[in-house]
């Protein structure tokens, strides 16, 4: 049962990303005015094809809409003007694009999979319009192509929380696909270890796989962890018996990075540690505290498991505590709800992408693409990714395979048309 204390929580804005909303706002008017609920009750009455091509119509209409004030955005990004633009009126949170969304064309895609027309009764919902904006986001790459640099999360990404990448996974041929048309392929992870045998325990399949192939070994080069979101780089090698090695900090690290100074680390941990702390006495939290080099966490004890709205509430007050510090000013940082977990790290996602492209030798954002399934404004650790590339939000590792078979189809489409 929905209690008015479970709706408001959902309706606060660390909960939701306003861009969907609002075209999730859009397609209600043409679903109201164009669903026929009553045609169930009226044999006589408008059929359901007639019904779905009319609202089809009406809601691609929309997405074409969108899709223009989108372009009116990105021009004004190329001139320094996109705080006047006319998205950033209506929609004030969102960033920059890196390409335009294909948006009406991908509702048709997802419509001829999800049948969102065909509905009378549930509206267009906001995983139907965020599976539109991957699709659209997609297209936008193939058409553009090429596909130069693709990253992944790590949990509920391609692999269930907590989990390993194991040799059955079926994202594992995907990604092995992805390489073999070209694509670098990095792993953006939270897990934060300085020893390449624990990324190798959590990735094995992958690598396994990747070392049996019949690739050319350059090919076999083009796979990077960035581990602790932006902390430690280890690259494919099969010289190794973990299959991992350690990149120099050169070879990666960006020069704003470089200018981290070690005090001020320890000095942001402090802070985040002093206060998940008192939250864990606060709210009398099951938990133990968890220092890392980068990183500094909470975890529960054994057979414990963290409330949603306890995990939110420890990060958002790390995050507030943090963002003002002094420190927290001049170091960039992550504050995330891991699922059963609260972790704070030394920078974010934006540059782990970042990194890999540097180490890749200077990809574009507008040519890469970051999959991941923590997207939300606050205790997600997802979302700064994207400040550096085009991003996909994933629910599951199933939507992760369904996105990977997309890019696949919508390229080998791309390619019958420029044949």
């Amino acid at each position: 049962m929905t209690t008015r204390y479970r709706v408001e929580y959902a309706l606060k804005t660390h909960r939701r990303d306003q861009l969907i909303e609002w075209i999730k706002g859009l397609l209600a008017v043409p679903f109201v005015l164009h669903s026929q609920p009553t045609a169930v009750f009226e044999p006589n009455g408008q059929t359901v094809e007639q019904m779905a091509s009319v609202a089809q119509r009406r809601y691609a209409e929309i997405m074409r809409d969108v899709e223009e004030i989108v372009n009116d955005h990105i021009n004004h990004q190329k001139v320094g003007t996109e705080d006047r633009s006319k998205l950033k009126l209506l929609v004030p949170t969102v960033a920059n694009f890196f390409t335009p969304l294909a948006l009406h064309d991908a509702f048709i895609w997802q419509d001829q999979r999800r049948f969102i027309s065909y509905r009378r009764f549930v509206p267009p919902s906001f995983n139907d319009i965020r599976l539109v904006l991957n699709t659209a986001q997609i297209m936008s790459l193939v058409r553009g192509g090429p596909l130069e640099l693709v990253t992944f999360d790590g949990d509920v990404t391609l692999y269930d929380d907590g989990q390993s990448l194991t040799p059955e996974n079926p994202i594992i041929p995907r990604i092995l696909r992805l390489m073999r048309n070209g694509s670098k392929i990095g792993i953006v992870t939270a897990a934060g270890y300085t020893e390449a045998r624990r990324y190798s325990e959590r990735l094995y399949g992958l690598l396994e796989a990747l070392h049996t192939s019949d690739f050319p070994q350059d090919i076999k080069q083009n796979l990077v962890i960035i581990g602790g979101e932006s902390n430690y780089c280890f690259k494919y090698s099969g010289d190794t018996p973990d299959l991992l090695k350690l990149v120099p900090g050169k070879d990666w690290l960006l020069d704003e990075m470089m200018l981290w100074s070690e005090t001020d680390i320890t000095e942001l941990l402090d802070l985040a540690e002093a206060s998940l702390r008192d939250t864990v006495k606060n709210m009398r939290m099951q938990a133990m505290v968890v220092r890392k080099d980068r990183a500094v966490g909470i975890i529960p004890q054994d057979g414990y498991k963290f409330s949603r709205e306890t995990l939110e509430e420890t990060v958002l007050i790390a995050q507030k505590v943090l963002e003002l510090s002094p420190v927290g000013r001049r170091l960039p940082f992550c504050a995330f709800n891991g699922g059963n977990d609260v972790f704070v790290d030394i920078g974010d996602k934006s540059w782990g992408v970042l990194a890999c492209q540097r180490f890749f030798g200077g990809i574009e954002g507008g040519k890469t693409l970051h999959v991941g399934d923590q997207f939300l404004s606050a205790g997600a650790n997802d979302f700064k990714a994207r400040l550096a590339c085009t991003t996909a939000w994933i629910a599951n590792p199933a939507e992760t395979v369904q996105l990977l078979d997309e890019i696949a189809e919508l390229d080998e489409i791309q390619q019958r048309k420029t044949r």
